[in-house]
């Protein structure tokens, strides 16, 4: 099953996706956001292309498990991707994904610049692993 993991912020989208079978997940390039209508016509778009049978959007919950403003607007953009496209839509929580990719990016000796066009993305690919790791049969 091929699935897309989105990792929403507010100046980009971070995106990964799986291999067909569901085992391996792979960073893609951010969606810089512009409109939101450009946004969902790129991801829609993405979908399609691409025979996605699910979407994965992290969660940003705070530490202790509540919701903020940015958890809001990722459920809203969740429930909006969803009404547009023909496959379900979940949300993982993404506690901490942000500073774990930003390690992992550090680790693999990125400078700082690199770093920032790739940790959406990366954000995106620790936020789909997890999801797979849950749901796997």
């Amino acid at each position: 099953m091929r699935v897309l993991g989105i990792d929403y912020g507010q100046a980009r989208v971070g995106l990964a996706m799986s291999d067909p079978e569901g085992r391996m997940v792979f960073p893609r390039p951010a969606i810089k956001k512009t409109t939101r209508d450009a946004l969902f016509a790129a991801l829609v778009s993405l979908v399609e292309a691409e025979n996605v049978e699910a979407v994965v959007v992290g969660l940003p919950l705070t530490l202790d498990g509540g919701d903020s403003l940015t958890t809001r607007q990722a459920r809203n953009f969740a429930e909006s991707l969803a009404r547009r496209i023909n496959a379900p839509v979940h949300l993982m929580d993404e506690r901490l994904s942000s500073a774990e990719a930003e390690e992992q990016l550090k680790e693999a000796g990125l400078c700082s610049r690199k770093m920032k066009s790739r940790l959406d993305s990366q954000a995106a690919t620790l936020i789909l692993e997890s999801w797979l790791n849950q749901n796997r049969p």
